[in-house]
């Protein structure tokens, strides 16, 4: 699985992931492979050039306006984004749900249609559907 981290989440949360899952996933940020003022629908249009991916991201900007959410559907990319409460939260406690939840997040990512967004949040180890 190819994981992307937005800019608004933690380098050092996709480092620890990308040791943790070595060999298993590809596991990349924003700043690793761009500008950091690159333009979201940019980067996903660039992204999807290379295959399909699982985006995580705490911007919740791109399930909601029509260019980004209309780019990230097209890229076909399965995206887990963070509620406002684990946005706020520490990174400790932003990974420790990621991890909470990671066996579901596999499954959704294998599983699921591309285009497909999902919300992580502080209580529950069940990815919850934003609506299309």
């Amino acid at each position: 699985m190819k994981i992307f981290f937005d800019h608004n989440l933690s380098p050092a949360m996709a480092r620890a992931l990308r040791e943790l899952f070595k060999g298993r996933h590809d596991v990349t940020w924003l700043s690793e492979r761009f500008d950091r003022t690159t333009s979201d629908v940019d980067w996903i249009s660039d992204l999807s050039a290379h295959g399909q991916w699982v985006v995580f991201s705490a911007d919740r900007a791109i399930t909601r306006r029509h260019a980004e959410r209309g780019a990230f559907q097209q890229a076909k990319f399965v995206g887990f984004f963070l509620s406002r409460g684990l946005e706020k939260s520490t990174v400790v406690k932003q990974l420790e749900r990621i991890l909470a939840n990671w066996p579901k997040i596999e499954e959704l990512a294998s599983s699921t249609p591309g285009g497909a967004l999902f919300e992580l949040t502080l209580k529950t180890n069940h990815p919850k559907k934003l609506r299309a």
